[in-house]
C-alpha cells in the first residue's frame, strides 16, 4: 500500500457517492413525511378496495377465495421455474454435464412441490379438501385403542 495517500484519494469518491445517496434518500423521506396525509386511519383507509374503488353495499362484506392469491403465487413459483430452465438451455454448450445435473435436480425439486401442492389440495378449486386429515400419531392411537378393546 503505497504511503502517500493515493488509496484515501481512490476511496473518497466511494465515500462522496455514499453521502450523496444517503442525502437524497433522507430528503426523500423528510418530503414524504411533510407532504403526505398525516390522518393514517379512518374513513375508507381500513377498508378493503379492489382498484382503489371504495366497496359499496354487500361488497364490502365480500372476502375473495384464498384460491386466487394460491393461483397467483403458484403461477409466479412456476413461471420462475421456466425462466431458469429457458437460461439453462440457451448455456447448455456451455455449462455442460454440471448444468445437466443441477437443472435436472431443480426440475425435480420442482415436480416434487408440484406434486406436493396437488397431494394437500392446493389445486383443487371446487371441493375444500385442504383439511389434512388425521395424522399417523392419531392413527397409531386409533389402532392402539381397537387393539386394545379387542
Amino acid at each position: 500500500m503505497p504511503e502517500d495517500g493515493s488509496v484515501a484519494a481512490d476511496i473518497l469518491p466511494l465515500f462522496l457517492y455514499a453521502a450523496v445517496v444517503a442525502a437524497i434518500i433522507a430528503a426523500s423521506l423528510g418530503a414524504a413525511w411533510f407532504v403526505g396525509s398525516k390522518a393514517r386511519h379512518g374513513g375508507a383507509r381500513t377498508l378493503p378496495f379492489e382498484s382503489g374503488i371504495v366497496p359499496v353495499g354487500e361488497a364490502e362484506e365480500m372476502r375473495l377465495s384464498i384460491e386466487f392469491y394460491l393461483i397467483a403465487v403458484f403461477f409466479v413459483v412456476f413461471d420462475l421455474e421456466t425462466i431458469f430452465i429457458i437460461a439453462w438451455a440457451v448455456a447448455f454448450n456451455d455449462v455442460g454435464w454440471r448444468g445437466y445435473i443441477g437443472a435436472s435436480f431443480f426440475i425435480v425439486l420442482l415436480l416434487a412441490a408440484l406434486f406436493y401442492e396437488w397431494r394437500t389440495g392446493a389445486l383443487d378449486w371446487g371441493l375444500k379438501r385442504r383439511v389434512a386429515g388425521p395424522g399417523r400419531y392419531a392413527r397409531a392411537e386409533e389402532a392402539s385403542t381397537a387393539a386394545g378393546a379387542a
